[in-house]
């Protein structure tokens, strides 16, 4: 496989050193948060991922936990080769569904259907596994950035939502008193018991689906540190949007599981939980400030919302930590301000990006963009399999059943598909940080009956339940759905 791209060159080497050949075709992934990038390697009939990542002590750190985790059977990604220092490393390839993806992502809290509610289940079945078994002969000396959740890691959480989340969101405070808050909850949660493996960002896009069973994966941040954070952080994850009845129903599943492994002081054990839910709520609004304000981001100002329900339950319920009176002043303040209404408002609405979906001929040419933006994607299917020369197929479209099926029979058309739309759908993202309106994207064939259609349809499915965006399909050619 020929590239130019330096780093998919290094992956292609990497990768021929494992398996003895040349890779077939290699896919960067969409990005993430961070500078770590990651591919899909396409081999024969298989696929890893090869990842690169100049932050070598990170790199380590993820290299040594996920062996030490193998050895306890836990279901996390084996990593299958690395090169020295090491900046590149293969992985295997989980797939693609994590449990976030199969959540209602509303801001008004929907049921949880039984298969999620046991996939949230089997994954804390695993946590106090990997906390308390995995976590006793654990070196700790690998973890990054440091070997533990400890005060200076907890003033770090606070300060990066005081400095990117109340400074820049226009929050009033007085600076002293809330330095004595944070030094009143650090010391709180201080007092939790913290010899455990602390996965740090234990959430559910970080929940891989694997066979209807749950994998773990962005682990690297993980160090020694308390049981309950990694619980606050799945339940409390923002835009999962747990209902706050299930998440209770979860909190005693996990107990009783942890039971299993140690005696715990049950009163002592929550007192210390919704603390630590608080912190790990604080950093993930310092997060949302960081890229929505300083890095103008403004799709990560819509998680907002998610985070004042969060903090205005803690406190209706009555379980926000007490002597941080300041800090209590300034969530109210968070949950009642009007400065944040109008990224509710956003949350609730189509992100304002239109993708317009076509299928066509070639026998016609390409369709013109009316937007006048100049176009966007156009994909040739004509090197998949053709249904059209099939006689018990001819009559038919894209959209009957009996096509679909055939097609969806053939690893050529789904890994198209794969590719194509991860192509797409990170190009959207970008577009919706950036407030652009249209993004064309056209799938052609040679009669626009058959795989054009099926393909076009395809994405416009996986788009609506990826993407908050207005979807247009159309199918240039007269294509009629027989079943």
């Amino acid at each position: 496989m020929a590239t130019e791209n330096p780093t998919e060159k290094d992956i292609a080497g990497l990768f021929k050193k494992f398996k003895g050949k040349d890779p077939d075709a290699i896919i960067e992934l969409p990005p993430s948060g961070s500078e770590r990038k990651y591919y899909r390697i396409y081999y024969n009939n298989g696929t890893v991922i090869g990842a690169f990542n100049p932050n070598i002590a990170e790199n380590k750190a993820f290299i040594e936990l996920t062996r030490h985790f193998t050895g306890y059977g836990l279901p996390v990604p084996s990593v299958l080769a690395t090169n020295k220092p090491p900046n590149y490393y293969l992985i295997e390839d989980l797939g693609d569904k994590t449990l976030f993806s199969l959540l209602p992502h509303k801001l008004q809290q929907a049921e949880f259907s039984k298969y999620v509610i046991d996939i949230y289940k089997k994954a804390l079945e695993w946590l106090p596994k990997m906390q308390v078994e995995a976590g006793k002969g654990l070196n700790y000396d690998v973890c990054y950035p440091r070997q533990a959740f400890d005060r200076q890691s907890m003033f770090w959480d606070l300060n990066y939502f005081k400095y990117f989340f109340l400074k820049l969101g226009g929050i009033h405070f007085d600076e002293q008193k809330l330095e004595d808050d944070f030094n009143n909850l650090v010391a709180m949660l201080c007092e939790a018991p913290a010899d455990y493996f602390m996965f740090r960002d234990f959430q559910s896009r970080n929940i891989m689906i694997v066979n209807d069973e749950p994998w773990f994966i962005d682990y690297q941040g993980g160090r020694r540190g308390p049981l309950q954070y990694d619980l606050a952080s799945l339940l409390f994850d923002a835009k999962a949007n747990v209902p706050y009845r299930l998440r209770e129903e979860l909190l005693k599943y996990y107990l009783e599981q942890l039971r299993s492994y140690i005696d715990i002081e049950y009163d002592r054990f929550i007192e210390h939980y919704y603390g630590f839910a608080l912190i790990r709520i604080l950093q993930a609004m310092g997060a949302y400030g960081y890229r929505g304000f300083h890095e103008k981001k403004p799709l990560f100002l819509k998680s907002i919302s998610y985070a004042q329900n969060n903090l205005a339950w803690l406190i209706d319920q009555k379980k926000f930590p007490e002597n941080i009176p300041q800090l209590k002043n300034i969530a109210e303040q968070i949950i009642n301000s009007a400065k944040f209404e109008k990224f509710r408002q956003a949350d609730q609405q189509h992100s304002g990006l239109k993708i317009a979906i076509h299928s066509f001929s070639y026998k016609r040419g390409i369709p013109v963009d009316l937007s006048g933006n100049g176009g966007g994607f156009v994909f040739d299917c004509r090197a998949l399999p053709n249904p059209g020369r099939l006689e018990k197929f001819k009559s038919k479209s894209g959209r009957d059943r009996a096509v679909i099926e055939y097609l969806e029979e053939k690893p050529e058309v789904t890994g198209f598909m794969d590719t194509t739309s991860k192509l797409v759908i990170a190009s959207a993202k970008n577009y919706i940080e950036r407030g652009f309106t249209n993004l064309m994207v056209c799938y052609g064939c040679t009669g626009g009956q058959h795989r054009s259609v099926y393909c076009a349809e395809s994405l416009a499915s996986i788009i609506t339940k990826k993407l908050n965006v207005i979807v247009d399909l159309k199918h240039e050619e007269n294509v009629n759905h027989h079943e």
